[in-house]
């Protein structure tokens, strides 16, 4: 057992040293023409700028946690704390700065074709993927190291779930502040664009093409890798505070013992990481540009780390637990893994133009943009139900696996809950790295149609740009199908530490009690609270961006022409979706943190409440604007390929239309709903034992 924690770190130090490798085969590329490096170094400098205010703003939050958590709980909670939140910080920093280097070359990549282009694009977003589980897998070891074994604080659980609050805290600003970004660039980019002006996508005569690449990289690199870092710290941190609260409480396990069930989530950790490492080495690409084809190259390396971790926990399970403990802990992993990798193909299906949904919605632009945002709204719809019964059928057989291992308790279950969420998320390396390949690709597009490339290398960017779309959606299916299970553990967490801090307290979640009844109700809502603030805040972001737009394609002379020497003022538009960014991300991310406070120091009962109403309408939330974004998305792409008419035909402005709407869907609301979920349920366990 006195090994593990080393074993663990040992393979997140393997992870990083693997994002380092891919790094030089980056660099080492090349970046094409003039044309194509003066764009990826606007891209660049965009992206950093934004960044370092971003990371400026969010500083002055995590000073303000700092000084409350070391006066309510301990100064060495606040330092768990600050390691969390400078890794998460970390992570997003490494993985936008290969992200901004691999655009172009990707582009260069795609002259030779996709079996060029593809990996090039993969080992780029593989970068932020290692980055993103090593960094949190190392600091995880670390604060355990620190905190359990060397300083021996006093609670050190309670220590070192604070880790999980500073990733959160950067997760949560992340995500909402580069989702405003991008997607108040893209809206006025398309609208303004390809709508009223009749310019292709990515024209270098538009002013915001600029900015909404700048956006790809600081919202679904960067806020995407914090998101993930939260959610895999969570996931590793939740069946270790449940374990140690539990027996706190009371709990004895049957089957193994307090800290084998506190080292199985680095084992799992461990293994998942090596399954990543090597499955990311199977990512080749063939001569065909086809979207199955290149899917099957992509997908290939998730398969490979999925097929390994599976063997490897069973393995793992049978030399470390004896008796039914020795399958069934390692069951509820692959029941975890299994669960995430079916929700990834809901989300496939409804967002795939492969699949009918899709094409169901281009059907419907061929009758204008109402009847596509009506098809859209119902396909997301309709996806919650086949999400929720997989999380349902997730939850109800990791609780019969956790009892088979530990005993037939609630606590046994629960834990087996806990476990499942891990492996959920245990081959994070490469899931983001597949994730993060999108917004690459969606980068190297729009420098091939800056740099007037010729067609053929625009089919090639498009046919990866459009298998990126439906990649961002599995990852997110992943991310949110994760929130749910780790947040219905950290809730399990937070009962038990009510108790544990005060026996004579414990939470009385009956409906029928007047408190717990109003903290669902507040709950359910908060959630929709959340989503009209960052879409309202996407809506006044785009507006400037549009009126900036369309002054310069009138004032500007020569421009919308396209004469020789006319360039557009891209700064003013990159300026705009900043300032308008971090201002408006500030109320909903303070939001998250500040509710359950208030709520949980007038009544743990009605937190209670609050808790369970925000999971199940944030995770129903999430799961219908991610998928219903996506579907738009590819099927805007889907009449851009040639169908129903083409670039430039009335079903062709109905699918901009639509997609201009799921753009806040897909890329703000509702990503940053799972980020939402989480974090108020782990602010109420880590203050848990301040109310009571």
């Amino acid at each position: 057992m006195d090994a593990i924690p080393y074993l663990a770190g040992a393979s997140a130090l393997a992870a990083l040293a693997l994002a380092g490798f891919y790094y030089t085969v980056v660099k080492a590329a090349d970046p094409g023409n003039e044309r194509m490096r003066y764009l990826m170094r606007a891209i660049q400098e965009g992206s950093r700028a934004f960044l370092k205010q971003e990371y400026t703003w969010v500083a002055g939050f995590v000073v303000i946690m700092i000084v409350l958590i070391s006066v309510l709980l301990d100064p060495w909670s606040a330092v768990s704390y600050v390691i969390g939140a400078v890794l998460s910080a970390g992570a997003g920093w490494a993985g936008m700065t290969v992200a901004t280097m691999a655009n172009a070359r990707t582009t260069n990549a795609a002259i030779v074709g996709p079996q060029k282009a593809l990996p090039l694009a993969f080992k780029g977003g593989a970068v932020m993927g290692f980055c993103v589980a090593g960094l949190s897998l190392l600091g995880l070891v670390f604060c355990y190291l620190l905190f359990v074994e060397w300083i021996e604080v006093d609670a050190p659980f309670e220590v070192i779930t604070a880790f999980g609050l500073g990733a959160s805290s950067i997760a949560l600003f992340s995500r909402v502040g580069g989702g405003i970004y991008t997607k108040a660039a893209d809206v006025g980019a398309d609208l303004v664009g390809k709508v009223e002006a009749g310019i292709p996508e990515d024209d270098p005569r538009n002013p915001a093409t600029i900015a909404d690449n700048v956006g790809d990289n600081v919202g679904d690199v960067a806020g995407m890798g914090a998101d993930l870092f939260e959610s895999y710290s969570g996931s590793i941190l939740a069946p270790m505070a449940f374990t140690t609260f539990a027996v706190a409480a009371g709990w004895t396990p049957l089957g193994a013992s307090q800290l084998e069930l506190v080292m199985w989530p680095f084992v799992i950790a461990a293994i998942g990481m090596v399954g990543s490492i090597l499955g990311s080495f199977t990512v080749r690409s063939g001569e065909s540009s086809d979207i199955k084809d290149l899917s099957r190259a992509l997908h290939m390396g998730t398969n490979v780390a999925m097929g390994v971790t599976v063997i490897g926990v069973f393995v793992a399970g049978a030399m470390i637990f004896e008796g039914d403990t020795r399958w069934a802990l390692p069951a509820a992993v692959v029941i975890g893994l299994v669960a995430g990798w079916m929700i990834g193909k809901v989300a496939e299906i409804w967002t795939s133009d492969h699949y009918g949904t899709v094409k169901a919605i281009a059907q419907q632009a061929e009758t204008g943009p109402a009847t596509v945002i009506l098809k859209g709204i119902s396909a997301g719809m309709v996806s919650v139900a086949a999400s929720v019964s997989l999380i349902a059928v997730a939850i109800g057989t990791a609780y019969w696996a956790g009892q088979q291992a530990l005993g037939d308790t609630s606590e046994g279950g629960i834990y087996g809950i806990a476990i499942a969420a891990i492996g959920m998320l245990a081959t994070t390396g490469v899931v983001v790295g597949v994730d993060a390949y999108g917004p690459i690709a969606d980068n190297a597009g729009g420098i091939a149609e800056m740099a007037d490339l010729p067609p053929e290398v625009r089919e090639v960017t498009d046919s990866l740009d459009s298998l990126g779309n439906t990649t961002a959606a599995v990852a997110k299916g992943f991310a949110v199908g994760s929130a749910a299970i780790t947040a219905l553990a950290l809730f399990a967490s937070f009962d038990q530490a009510i108790t544990a801090a005060n026996p004579a307290e414990s939470l009385n979640l009956d409906i029928g009690n007047v408190e717990v009844f109003i903290g669902l109700f507040l709950g359910a809502m908060l959630p929709f609270l959340f989503a009209a603030l960052t879409i309202d805040a996407v809506g006044r972001a785009a507006s400037a961006m549009i009126e900036e737009v369309r002054r310069q394609f009138r004032e500007i002379p020569g421009l919308r022409e396209g004469l020789p020497g006319v360039e557009p003022d891209s700064a003013r538009c990159i300026e705009i979706s900043t300032k308008a960014s971090l201002r408006e991300m500030v109320i909903p991310g303070g939001l998250a943190i500040l509710v359950p406070l208030i709520i949980g120091f007038i009544d743990v009962n009605a937190l209670g409440g609050f808790l369970a109403g925000a999971l199940v309408s944030g995770f129903a939330l999430a799961i219908y604007m991610s998928n219903a974004g996506g579907a738009w998305d590819n099927a805007k792409k889907y009449i851009e390929a040639g169908h129903h008419g083409g670039k430039g035909s009335d079903a062709h402005s109905a699918a901009v239309i639509g997609d201009t709407v799921g753009d806040p869907f897909k890329d703000t609301s509702g990503p940053a709903m799972n980020i939402l979920i989480k974090v108020m349920t782990i602010v109420s366990l880590i203050f848990a034992s301040a109310f009571v």
